[in-house]
């Protein structure tokens, strides 16, 4: 099992629940999902640029990418609906746990001039999203073969619809948000 997971039924499950009074089990935040996006613009004039962001996203969770389509025809951009534009994979249970514990360990203290991160990116019914400038700060990434340098998008799902309950659980799991 994972360590986090191991963590949040012994431990953080009875913290949030003493905190903030639940007295309902169901009732307490939980991490559902969480969801990793890369948008690669290039990719319209280079291919090979969303085959390696393909790689790099497997390499980071474990999990084999999906592609994602354009859904609108944007003539300024010169993007056509169906035309591939990114990369998503969508973590669950033990990826999630397993993923979540190497991101506050080990990426987020590689990054250069870290300060810690919003704690207002909640999106008003418990979810957080936050951004990584590059995928080299993950471990998993050979940085001597890396082409091009992608920033991508993490989503945390979060059951409970308050962003106070949701914010205080992923402190519970060690996120470093800024004082």
């Amino acid at each position: 099992m994972a360590r986090l997971k191991e963590k949040y039924n012994k431990e953080i499950a009875g913290k949030l629940k003493e905190h903030f009074g639940i007295t309902n089990p169901h009732a307490i935040p939980r991490l559902r999902k969480i969801v990793l996006n890369m948008g690669i613009g290039k990719a319209l004039e280079n291919k090979s640029r969303l085959d390696a962001g393909v790689e790099d996203l497997a390499a980071i969770t474990g999990q084999r990418p999906i592609v994602t389509k354009a859904r609108l025809s944007i003539a300024a951009f010169k993007l056509r609906a169906g035309n591939p534009i990114g990369v998503k994979v969508t973590l669950r249970r033990d990826m999630m746990y397993e993923f979540l514990d190497r991101l506050v360990s080990i990426a987020l203290p590689r990054i250069r001039d870290f300060r810690g991160i919003s704690p207002d990116a909640f999106d008003g019914h418990g979810n957080y999203t936050m951004g990584v400038s590059e995928q080299s700060v993950f471990p998993e990434v050979n940085v001597d073969k890396m082409e091009f340098t992608q920033g991508m998008d993490i989503t945390f799902v979060i059951s409970g619809n308050s962003d106070e309950r949701s914010r205080e659980l992923l402190r519970e799991f060690g996120m470093p948000f800024e004082r």
